[in-house]
């Protein structure tokens, strides 16, 4: 390994402290605290730095976009509960759409990452007045995740073999104003139907596997996902008629590299380039580190920083959803077909709009009150009148 000189990596060192100590964490020696009993609100606050640089990485891209893109957002006076009628609509590079998605996003409340490997993207859309529902975006899960391996019954080769009829939930949820009528929870349930399987099947079907070279069975048997700040109410008791559309399967352990994402991690990332070796991977997959975590781990060795510096804490539900009778079966290699539940985009929208949506918009008309301008991220790029 290179050798540094010592300046670099004293530098380095503090500003990786100082970082998290800013964004509210308690720096105890080799690891780092959440403050004492922490709500919703401070979790958020944890995470608004990193929101902020993504944010400001944007802005060159997507300012010049931001009053069309609002033109998206419906006012509460243009959603009527009893008319909406929702279709998801997959997202296609180089649109419009795409704009949208990627500024939608910034809005989370958690940094979203653009997902791994494959993807998959769509938006709802409000075809009652063109507006924006929600996103759903999914892409490539990780590779090692105890709870949901237990949960599914692999072992190691199987899972190699499997994992590729899975995709993660990198991104879920509703806007406003349809938020307040809990269309997240109609986004988790679009997320399971016929038209996502198909999506998956015509982007996917035929191509070979990068490692074995193998042509698979284009199946989207499961879908998982992770809440963004604790505890859900989104995925919980999306249930009808007794079936349950999401599974809570565990939860992470609290160990990430989202709390380095809010300007300090493009100097590790710079540092790991320089001075540290990727770990070693088979010719076909490629050279450099294998994702942000390795990374992270390096570097902080390299500057004599415990790896525990990347347990944030923060311990995330973990989700599946099950597209098949035979899901579990045909993920431990037991069956060659999943038996596919038959969930058609109109039936799942029934569903929701007699459990859910009616009774919230009788019981809550708040959502009438909202103004798309309450929207805005770059207050300064607003239209002048006249």
């Amino acid at each position: 390994m290179k050798q540094m000189r010592p300046k670099i990596k004293t530098t380095l060192r503090k500003k990786i402290l100082g970082s998290l100590q800013k964004q509210g964490y308690i720096v105890n020696s080799s690891r780092i605290e959440l403050p004492e009993n922490p709500t919703k609100d401070d979790l958020r606050r944890l995470n608004e730095l990193a929101c902020r640089k993504k944010r400001n990485e944007a802005n060159p891209r997507l300012v010049r976009y931001e009053d069309r893109l609002l033109e998206r957002i419906a006012s509460g006076s243009e959603v009527v509960p009893e008319k909406i009628a929702p279709k998801l609509v997959l997202v296609k590079s180089g649109s419009e759409n795409e704009l949208l998605f990627r500024y939608i996003c910034l809005h989370w409340s958690i940094p979203v990452s653009s997902g791994y490997g494959r993807r998959l993207r769509f938006l709802v859309e409000d075809q009652n007045n063109r507006k924006l529902i929600g996103l759903l975006g999914l892409g490539d899960p990780v590779y090692s995740l105890r709870d949901r391996d237990q949960w599914i019954g692999w072992d190691a080769d199987t899972k190699k073999e499997r994992l590729y009829h899975v995709m993660d939930a990198f991104v879920l949820g509703a806007v406003p104003p349809y938020n307040s009528l809990l269309c997240g929870k109609l986004v988790a349930m679009l997320a399971t139907s016929n038209t996502v399987r198909k999506a998956f099947r015509e982007r996917y079907g035929g191509r070979e596997a990068l490692i074995s070279g193998e042509v698979r069975k284009p199946y989207l048997a499961l879908i998982t996902t992770t809440s963004a700040l604790g505890r859900s109410s989104l995925y919980n008791r999306i249930r009808i008629n007794g079936f349950d559309f999401w599974r809570r399967i565990g939860a992470t352990k609290g160990w990430g590299e989202f709390h380095f994402s809010n300007g300090v991690y493009a100097d590790i990332r710079a540092h790991a380039e320089k001075w540290c070796a990727p770990t070693a991977k088979k010719e076909s997959w490629g050279s450099g580190f294998r994702n942000r975590r390795e990374v992270t781990r390096k570097v902080l060795s390299h500057l004599d920083l415990s790896t525990n510096l990347g347990k944030h804490g923060i311990k995330r539900e973990i989700y599946a959803a099950p597209l098949g009778r035979e899901t579990l079966h045909f993920l431990r290699g037991e069956t060659e077909l999943p038996r596919f539940f038959n969930k058609t985009e109109r039936d799942l929208w029934s569903a929701f709009r007699q459990r859910w949506l009616l009774p919230r918009a009788e019981r809550c008309p708040e959502f009438r009150n909202f103004d798309p301008e309450s929207y805005r991220i770059w207050k300064s790029n607003k239209r002048r009148a006249g």
